[in-house]
């Protein structure tokens, strides 16, 4: 059984990331000319610093300097974290959306934008917001019913507001 040079890499990189207090999210190599790209993107419960992706950035970077993971072709490095638009693929991203607004599309082809209230094991309960002068309407969502979704930047987020109040 052959291993791909993305799992190769997964199993290199996981134990620098899991040491700085990070879970690794995705690797991704992609062509840029005649270099090549690596992109490992990181995250936390608490979010991936500018600094602790930095401090990775090194370390990854030793690391790769020390074996041949990434071959004699030169290749930029790049540590990040998933972004504020991030995807929802995994149960924990949801956890970590709880109060944020997302865009979900359904299997069934529906599209739906709605707060994040709760999380469990089989689903989501939302706060689907009302339309013109409506009140907000819960809902119950099924993870198997969801195709994608993603997170929606909001500048004025609904719990930010309870705090500034507060």
């Amino acid at each position: 059984m052959s291993t791909t040079q993305s799992e190769r890499l997964r199993e290199l990189l996981e134990p620098l990331v899991t040491a700085a207090g990070l879970e690794l999210e995705e690797i991704e190599i992609s062509r840029a000319g005649r270099r090549r790209q690596l992109r490992v993107v990181v995250d936390s419960d608490e979010g991936a610093t500018l600094d602790a992706c930095a401090e990775l950035s090194r370390a990854v970077s030793e690391r790769l300097d020390e074996t041949d993971a990434m071959g004699e072709d030169e290749y930029v490095l790049e540590v990040s974290s998933p972004g504020a638009d991030r995807p929802l693929s995994e149960h924990r991203h949801y956890l970590r959306a709880v109060g944020r607004l997302a865009k979900f599309h359904l299997h069934e082809g529906e599209e739906l934008v709605a707060r994040i209230l709760t999380v469990d094991e089989e689903g989501l309960d939302l706060e689907v917001p009302g339309v013109k002068g409506r009140r907000p309407t819960a809902r119950r969502i099924a993870f198997a019913d969801i195709a994608r979704a993603r997170v929606e930047i909001e500048f004025n987020r609904k719990d930010t507001k309870k705090e500034e109040e507060a």
